[in-house]
């Protein structure tokens, strides 16, 4: 019997990711949570408008992925064009981080320092924000720009090997517009081949049928046969019961009358 299923109905809408499992998601919230407290730590709350350019910054590049990645389950393009302007405000923050160093003449971390190879290792293999949280008070403000800076660079490394990978899939797959169209034309094509499915289903259905038919009939006239010939030989042995019947008390009158 062919069934009707949705298992195999085209999708328009696409998965959503769980950023919270993305390594760079992991590291721009680990980017913002360290931005929040250096600003807290480091720069003046009124005499410095970077404060609020670094904390906006780093919260714009962390909110952006988040929105682009639930945009992403209905607009390939929407998500592109928002994991950019994190990139962008990701940038910006670097930007910030790098001034902070050069304008009070600090130190920037480079190949060979004990303290750059030591940095750069444990960037690479931590992203919870609690392998960084106990550091954030104990960091001086050239250590916690250092280990921005490097965060941020991987973010945006990451994230450019992301959003490549998008772009490949927007180019084989299509956007919202384009998936929408092949799943209505699917679903009809789907339901085209279920009704040709159905009719040679029904032709098949009308043929066993026709043979059910056909054999009882048979069966009733074989069955009516039977019935005729029962009849005909319950009348005959009526019958010889009945003449036998007669003989005997024919028998029985000559007997008494002896």
């Amino acid at each position: 019997m062919v069934k009707d299923s949705n298992e195999n109905i085209p999708s328009v809408l696409k998965k959503q990711t769980n950023w919270k499992k993305l390594y760079f998601y992991q590291k721009a919230d680990v980017v913002y949570q360290l931005s929040f407290v250096f600003c807290d730590r480091f720069i003046h709350l009124y005499k410095d408008r970077t404060r609020d350019q670094v904390i906006q910054a780093a919260r714009s590049c962390k909110q952006n992925i988040v929105e682009g990645l639930a945009d992403g389950v209905t607009s390939t393009e929407m998500q592109l064009k928002l994991l950019n302007v994190a990139r962008a405000s990701l940038k910006e923050l670097k930007e910030d981080f790098e001034d902070y160093l050069k304008s009070r003449h600090l130190r920037f971390y480079s190949k060979g320092d004990s303290e750059y190879d030591t940095m750069l290792q444990y960037c690479r293999t931590h992203n919870e924000l609690s392998d960084y949280e106990p550091f954030f008070q104990k960091w001086s403000g050239g250590q916690m720009c250092n280990y921005g800076i490097t965060l941020c660079h991987m973010i945006d490394k990451m994230m450019m090997t992301f959003l490549e990978y998008l772009d490949r899939e927007f180019v084989t797959e299509g956007g919202i517009k384009e998936r929408m169209y092949r799943a209505r034309t699917g679903y009809l094509q789907q339901q085209d081949e279920r009704m040709k499915r159905l009719e040679v289903e029904n032709l098949r259905l009308q043929q066993r049928i026709s043979e059910l038919e056909s054999q009882l009939a048979t069966a009733l006239q074989a069955n009516g046969k039977l019935q005729t010939a029962y009849d005909d030989l319950r009348q005959r042995a009526h019958n010889a019961y009945n003449k036998q019947k007669a003989e005997i008390e024919e028998l029985k009158r000559k007997i008494e009358g002896r």
